[in-house]
Order: C-alpha cells, then sequence, then structure tokens
C-alpha cells in the first residue's frame, strides 16, 4: 500500500470530501458538509494557511492529512498544525501513517518548516504511540487551549 502524499486541488474536492465525513463521523465532529467545503476550498486553491495532501492513489485516497500554517518566535518561524489525518479504517496498522509523517516532514521542510504539532487525546495510547515513534514529543507543562467563536 502507498502512503505517497499528492497535493490536493480543486478537482480533487469530490474525492477528499467523503474521506473527511468519515473522520468525522469516527471522531465525533459535528460540522455541516456546508462548512466542510467553506473550509477545504481555500486549502484546494492554495491558501497560504495550510494545506491538503490525498494519501496514496490520487484517483482513489486512501486517507488525507491536512497542515495549517502559523509563525512561532520560540520554534524560529515557519511551524505547522496537523489539523486533520485520517486513513481509511481497512488499511490501518500497516505503517501508513507512520510514512505519511515522515514524507510530510519531508515536503515540508524545504519551504522552511521549523516545526510540526498535533493534538492527540490523553487518553489515546495507540496514537500516542505512534506519534512517539515518529519522534512528536508531549511539550511539558503545555496544554491546548481552544476558544471557539
Amino acid at each position: 500500500m502507498s502512503a505517497s502524499l499528492h497535493l490536493a486541488r480543486p478537482e480533487d474536492l469530490e474525492r477528499l470530501l467523503p474521506l473527511v465525513v468519515a473522520m468525522h463521523a469516527e471522531t465525533g465532529i459535528v460540522q455541516t458538509d456546508e462548512g466542510r467545503r467553506a473550509a477545504l476550498v481555500p486549502l484546494l486553491d492554495g491558501s497560504p494557511h495550510g494545506v491538503a495532501y490525498l494519501i496514496g492513489p490520487q484517483r482513489a485516497p486512501i486517507g488525507y492529512v491536512i497542515v495549517t500554517f502559523g509563525w512561532s518566535l520560540e520554534f524560529g518561524g515557519l511551524d505547522g498544525f496537523i489539523d486533520e489525518i485520517f486513513i481509511r479504517p481497512s488499511v490501518r496498522r500497516r505503517g501508513i501513517a507512520s510514512e505519511v509523517l515522515g514524507a510530510l516532514w519531508q515536503a515540508l521542510r524545504p519551504a522552511g518548516l521549523k516545526a510540526l504539532h498535533l493534538e492527540v487525546a490523553r487518553d489515546d495510547q495507540a496514537a500516542r504511540r505512534l506519534y512517539e515513534r515518529c519522534r512528536f514529543v508531549p511539550r511539558e507543562g503545555c496544554m491546548l487551549m481552544s476558544r471557539v467563536h
């Protein structure tokens, strides 16, 4: 199974949406189809705020990853946040997510990326082990906090 990354473009929206719907259903994210489209279209159109990659064959992707960008004085410049990563359940546990995370880092470093962050549930031991194998480490003393409109 290929973990190749393909930068998603506007013509990929209809392949990407069902994957996003599946991920949101699995994780309990409540969002309308209109809201999903509104959030995805700027990324597919080349927004400087983030990027969407299809995972696997471009015509029949097995997953996707969304990275948003920011700027960090602490990390010395451009940083990214893995907003969502999803692999179809039928092909999980084959090392695909590990390959994707490595390939993602290699794809973004030439653009000047200094740090890549992600959020993981404190009690999701399997996900934590995966991310730790991929060299993500918890930031001691830090906790992600959000304010939502």
